[in-house]
């Protein structure tokens, strides 16, 4: 979750007075230093939108004091709330499937649909969870959201319980992000001391209250049927699905889940209306996106766009690549996304026009590779990730990312076993096998960045 700065470090201090802090930048002299006096940890994210206007997720970040409840109410917090309980669920529901939002965790599910299924299930209780657990490596903005503006978290989270008929909310937060929980949990406790959590929601008659969730740093907790196991205490491993968590999620009760991003755009949709931030983007990709952008460019950092930005104007406003050396591939969506070559610059930023590429938006990944990458050693780095975070349930998972990792390593080495073309024969294999029976997003996706490295001629060539 620091990928926009460079290599980290989380320190964790046992005792009377137990800490936890993430260094980033972190070298091994600061680490030394931080062993004996705290440290704050990192410093202020390159932050950066161009947006229209009319939509802006970023638009408090930098301009309200994340501790303080004033400071959010006197920037516009909680006026979502009051307009969301003007409208009444129903009226929220429209707003939402008016805008057509799409889920922002890279599924891209019809927020809506999932909102509606959970509020119109007659078994009670309801639950709805914010998932804060955001492991994708290239990833941050979810991160930079929660430190910057966690008021509007709350509040997102409080509008989701409302339209869902739900009570009860969780945020299932990484465990590597200490800053972040500890704002978050400050700011429940600064909503429920001032009514705008608890028994009689800003007195308008309904109850809602938040729980925050520290996860143990599984990746696989990332997928919401695996996050909600671990918010059961069982182990974090998906569920086969059917059922839907909106028909039996948390304790067997209906549940909506949804990403930080997600929440945002919904409090952008009660500012502007529903069919204004539909009218945001482009058709079937409505109003903004959030790019962490890393890697070999002069700016890394979290930069929104509407979405049809192209993937060059996104490197462009980071400062383009570092040094002005050659473009020689971009990773998109992260390590479970793919490559794309220097000839995909001019694709816009859209669902369906990377759909219709091969490739996917993911999380909003941007890792940008100059000449001087070796590919290779990175895509073994990736393979040892997925083979350490398989949660190890399902066979094509857990064997078929050992046996990625095995063959990229036999290539890194320069040792294939028989010819490349045997090696790559093989690779496709492994894909299809983890692809079509994989229990969840892991497995299928563990090959993705692998086999389109393949295709771009980055690898076996």
């Amino acid at each position: 979750g620091q990928c926009d700065r460079g290599s980290a470090a989380l320190i964790q201090r046992a005792g009377a007075d137990p800490a936890r802090v993430g260094l980033a930048p972190a070298d091994p002299d600061q680490i030394w230093r931080s062993l004996t006096a705290p440290d704050e940890g990192a410093g202020r994210p390159h932050v950066s939108s161009s947006s229209s206007g009319t939509v802006s997720l970023l638009r408090r970040v930098g301009q309200v004091d994340p501790s303080s409840l004033g400071s959010y109410r006197a920037a516009g917090g909680y006026e979502m709330l009051r307009r969301a309980v003007g409208l009444g669920p129903q009226g929220v529901l429209r707003e939402v499937k008016d805008a057509k939002l799409l889920g922002r965790g890279g599924a891209a599910f019809p927020t809506a649909i999932k909102w509606e299924a959970v509020a119109a299930n007659p078994v009670q209780p309801h639950y709805v969870i914010c998932n804060a657990d955001e492991s994708e490596p290239g990833t941050f903005k979810d991160r930079v959201l929660m430190e910057s503006d966690p008021y509007a978290l709350i509040e997102a989270l409080t509008v989701m319980g409302y339209a869902c008929e739900a009570a009860h909310g969780f945020i299932y937060i990484r465990g590597e992000y200490p800053l972040a929980e500890a704002r978050l949990r400050h700011a429940v406790a600064q909503a429920r001391a001032l009514g705008f959590l608890g028994p009689d929601v800003m007195g308008k008659g309904f109850a809602f209250d938040i729980e925050v969730r520290r996860g143990a740093g599984a990746y696989i907790a990332g997928e919401e049927t695996a996050l909600i196991n671990s918010l059961e205490g069982k182990r974090a491993e998906p569920r086969n699905k059917p059922p839907f968590p909106a028909q039996s999620g948390l304790f067997g009760k209906p549940t909506a889940v949804n990403n930080v991003e997600t929440l945002l755009s919904v409090l952008e949709i009660l500012r502007v209306g529903g069919p204004s931030f539909a009218s945001v983007g482009t058709e079937n990709s409505t109003g903004t996106r959030l790019f962490c952008l890393s890697g070999c460019v002069e700016r890394p950092g979290l930069y929104e766009y509407d979405f049809g930005v192209t993937l060059g104007e996104v490197i462009d406003a980071a400062g383009g690549v570092r040094g002005g050396r050659p473009l020689q591939a971009v990773l998109l969506g992260g390590a479970a996304g793919s490559f794309v070559g220097p000839s995909a610059l001019d694709m816009p930023l859209t669902f369906e026009a990377v759909r219709a590429a091969g490739t996917t938006l993911g999380s909003g990944v941007v890792l940008v590779l100059d000449d001087t990458v070796d590919v290779v050693a990175l895509l073994r780095r990736i393979t040892q990730f997925f083979r350490d975070e398989s949660c190890g349930q399902c066979v094509p998972c857990r064997v078929g990312t050992v046996r990625q990792e095995e063959l990229l390593a036999r290539l890194a080495s320069g040792t294939p076993r028989g010819s490349m073309a045997t090696e790559l024969a093989l690779l496709d294999d492994i894909g299809s096998v983890a692809r079509d029976a994989s229990i969840c997003g892991l497995g299928q996706t563990a090959i993705s960045a692998v086999q389109s490295a393949v295709k771009l001629g980055l690898i076996g060539s």
